[in-house]
């Protein structure tokens, strides 16, 4: 997997900005956290799409940008948690044992 590391709420713009060309999706991890961990794993083990960007946060260390993520796109702070974005806003958020790439995917493909 291609993780764009998130650590800066300035990339929170630039991903909306990106959002209008093609899918960004966002995976909010904490390294203290086993689900978590399981659902990195799950993430990592598949073939990422490649026409869309994927974005890894850190949230034990930028949990400014998490807090800052669920005000731009209106979402509940969850970890883990993955939010798909397309036309500048969340189309899809899913978290723990409900991350999939299938899912993933399918979010941010749909018409």
């Amino acid at each position: 997997m291609h993780w764009i590391h998130l650590t800066d709420e300035e990339q929170l713009n630039q991903i909306v900005s990106k959002s209008q060309i093609r899918p960004q999706v966002i995976f909010k991890h904490s390294t203290r956290c086993s689900i978590s961990s399981v659902a990195l794993q799950r993430l990592q083990r598949v073939s990422q799409p490649s026409d869309i960007d994927f974005y890894f946060l850190d949230l034990l260390s930028y949990r400014n940008v998490s807090n800052k993520i669920a005000q731009v796109f209106d979402v509940p702070h969850e970890s883990p948690q993955v939010i798909v974005i397309r036309d500048g806003k969340c189309v899809y958020e899913e978290s723990h044992m409900g991350i999939s790439m299938n899912e993933i995917v399918a979010h941010a493909h749909a018409a």
